[in-house]
Formats: C-alpha cells, structure tokens, sequence
C-alpha cells in the first residue's frame, strides 16, 4: 500500500507525460520488465525486455544521476521496499543489494582495523609484549589489510566502469609488487615486507600501487558523500608515500601523519555504517541499464526521449 502512496506522490509531482512500463506493479520474481510501443502505421505491438531485475525492484525516470538517492532505509530491509526515481526508471533496494553494502563496509572496516594495529608499531614501546607479537606477525594484517581493500574495489558502484577496473587494477599491481618484494627482497634479507619498505623506501614503488588504489576509493567517498575524513585521506596518503620515497620528509613529520592517517581511517570506516545502505548503491538503475544489450540501450533511450516535454 505503501508503494501505491508512494507512486501517488511521484505522478502527482512531476505529472510525468506518460508511463514508461506497460506493468506498474512490482514484480513477485525475477523477470522482465516490459516496454510496449504501438505504432499508428501498422496492426501488430512490439515488446521489447528492458530490464533483468531482481524481486521487487522496478524503474522510475530521474533527471540526473546523483551519488546519494533520497530517503534512508537504514542497515535492514524494509517489509515494504521503497522506490527511488533514477535516470533510467524507479528501483528499490533488495536483500542482495544489503548483503553486497555490509560486505563492502565490512571490506573497509577489515583494511582499516589491519593499517592501525601494523602502524600501531610505530607508537608502541619496543619492549611491550604486543610490540613485539604485532611486529612478528606484520606481514600477515599487511595482507588481511590488502584483502579487505580489494573486497571492497569489488563490490564498490562507480557509474564510470573504467575507473573501477583502473582501482582493481592498481590493487592488483600492488598485491603483485607486494608479494614479489617479500620473496625477492625481504626474505632474503631475513626482514619482513613493511620493515624493508621502512628501510628501503625504494621499495614503494613495489607496495604503492595498492595504496594508489586506496587512495582512489576514498577519494570517490569524500567526493560523492562531503566526508571530510576521506578528503584529508585523500591528500596524506600519497603524501606520506612519496615523502618516504624521496627522502625529503623528515621521519617525525612522517610519524605524525601516519597518526593522522590512522585516526581518519577509523573515522571514516566506522562512518560507512552511519550512512543509509542505498547511499552505497547509487542509482541503481544506472548499473540495470549498463548490463542491457545494446539494442534493449537504445530502445530505452529512445522511449525516454520521446517521453521528454
């Protein structure tokens, strides 16, 4: 009933020219979405399939696509799922879209967790029982870290696929480079990965990649969501990678970033959890209307444009 009121308030807003989708009702299974068009000229109705969807999940138009979608559904799924307007039609958040944003969350909540106990290091007295079991077991939350951050390149929604794959490319880059300067290097000289970096700031060029690809989600948060946390991240850690890597900044002013850098990356990974779960989904329709074939592409944006005033 709810969903009726709902689509009650749309029409009566925008006073749309004319239903895109010969079904207004939402689907009860996985499906096809229907789009009729009659023509004056001839007898017979094409209907072409426009969208996969899951259950309960339909279409409204938009006029521009927005990172963050009105109205807040919270960490549950609602008994009655709401209907948000995108630029391609209405959708609804479902079970599978919660799942894939707790997952994401839960991807930059296990990197974040893994940075601040290997960095935790640098603060630490050296004779202190967990100085010691976090230095001896370093390389391990390094890749428990790695792998949490390439979860979350998986299941992140970027309206430009291009960008995605350059992120999962340069996290995979990085776990490449990672892994061969821990075999080639750092093995041999009977160190762990992090502490040859620390000695060998050559060796970022090795790790840097996935930092890179760091850099670039919380870069993509601070500018979709105004996360402030993620803007600052967004300039330090390139800045204490380079200044490593040059040798031009002084190891205190190194030390104090890296406090920095631990702190807004707790922020910011516990802040995803304050967000409404459709903030992480975008608009949803974007990403329906990407996997259509190219002629179920056309004939959507064909209905739209005739639709247009």
């Amino acid at each position: 009933m709810s969903i009726l009121v709902d689509m009650a308030m749309v029409t009566a807003t925008s006073s749309p020219p004319a239903l895109l989708f010969s079904d207004t009702k939402l689907p009860s299974s996985y499906g096809y979405m229907k789009l009729t068009s009659t023509h004056a000229t001839t007898t017979t109705t094409t209907t072409t399939h426009l969208f996969r969807v899951s259950t309960q999940l339909q279409l409204h138009r938009h006029r521009g696509v927005k990172c963050q979608a009105a109205g807040d559904d919270g960490l549950l799924e609602p008994p009655t799922p709401r209907v948000y307007q995108g630029i391609y039609g209405p959708w609804s958040v479902d079970s599978s879209d919660i799942r894939e944003v707790i997952s994401y969350r839960s991807g930059l909540v296990t990197a974040a967790t893994s940075f601040v106990l290997a960095s935790s290091t640098a603060f630490l007295p050296d004779d202190f029982f967990v100085t010691d079991f976090l230095k001896q077991n370093i390389d391990i939350l390094y890749a428990i870290g790695a792998t949490g951050l390439g979860l979350s390149l998986v299941l992140i929604h970027i309206y430009v696929t291009e960008i995605k794959r350059t992120l999962q490319a340069l996290w995979a880059l990085g776990v490449v480079g990672s892994f061969a300067a821990k075999i080639c290097l750092a093995q041999p000289a009977d160190e762990s990965l992090i502490r040859y970096v620390i000695d060998n700031p050559s060796a970022v060029w090795f790790v840097g990649p996935l930092f890179a690809a760091l850099t670039g989600l919380v870069f993509k948060e601070g500018l979709c969501y105004g996360k402030l946390e993620a803007g600052i991240l967004t300039f330090i850690i390139p800045s204490v990678l380079l200044g490593h890597l040059s040798g031009l900044m002084d190891d205190g002013v190194k030390v104090s970033l890296l406090g920095v850098w631990m702190a807004l990356f707790v922020i910011f990974a516990a802040r995803k959890f304050t967000q409404p779960i459709k903030d992480d989904i975008g608009d949803k329709s974007v990403f329906l209307f990407d996997a259509l074939p190219e002629e179920e592409k056309a004939a959507l944006v064909k209905k739209l444009e005739q639709q247009k005033p």
